[in-house]
């Protein structure tokens, strides 16, 4: 019996499954970066091609992701504000060591490296964290949940039981969704049909 057993188990034991969402989550993250020199750069940014079942079971780790980047943004920004640009071990920075705004600083930059170290644990991978927080979680600054969506791809792979789906972050190649006209029968109604002369 499956009292209480959520999520699917996508035929692999669970630490398999683990790695299998960490990795999926970490290559979502990476597809976002900027990678124009890269051999292996991908086609469009912020899209990765799986199965539904694999996209449905990713996706809550991916929110979960964004949401603790998003909101450590005020801590970064907070850090960068009472942050320095003198040279480590010069006199200048020396000063600001023993000032109150580095106590400030401290403050602000512990909560975002908790807050990196939480996704770093969820992910698995430094360089999915570090796109995470450059580039993605300011993208969704402004946004309050709902960051991915599944598109459901026509036809499935060969030998593969599940439909292939599309996950990608909202608001990336949204279309600005036009205003239905509604026609108008009183020009259509002069000479034309259903008149009985």
């Amino acid at each position: 019996m499956r009292h209480r057993r959520k999520g699917r188990t996508l035929g692999r034991s669970p630490s398999h499954q683990r790695a299998l969402l960490k990795n999926l989550a970490s290559s979502l993250f990476l597809t976002s970066r900027d990678a124009e020199d890269d051999d292996n750069r991908p086609k469009v940014k912020g899209r990765i091609v799986t199965t539904v079942e694999k996209a449905k079971e990713v996706r809550p780790l991916v929110e979960r992701c964004i949401t603790i980047a998003r909101n450590a943004l005020p801590a970064l920004q907070e850090a960068d504000k009472h942050g320095t640009t003198a040279a480590r071990n010069s006199e200048a920075w020396k000063t600001w060591r023993k000032s109150d705004s580095y106590r400030q600083w401290n403050q602000a930059i512990a909560r975002l490296v908790t807050a990196r170290r939480r996704a770093l644990r969820l992910l698995g991978d430094k360089q999915a964290v570090r796109v995470l927080f450059s580039e993605v979680a300011p993208q969704f600054a402004e946004r309050q949940g709902g960051y991915t969506r599944i598109l459901r791809l026509a036809k499935p792979r060969l030998g593969d039981a599940g439909t292939r789906a599309i996950i990608e972050f909202v608001g990336v190649r949204d279309r600005a969704r036009q205003r239905a006209v509604k026609p108008s029968f009183e020009s259509a109604g002069e000479g034309g049909s259903g008149s009985t002369s």
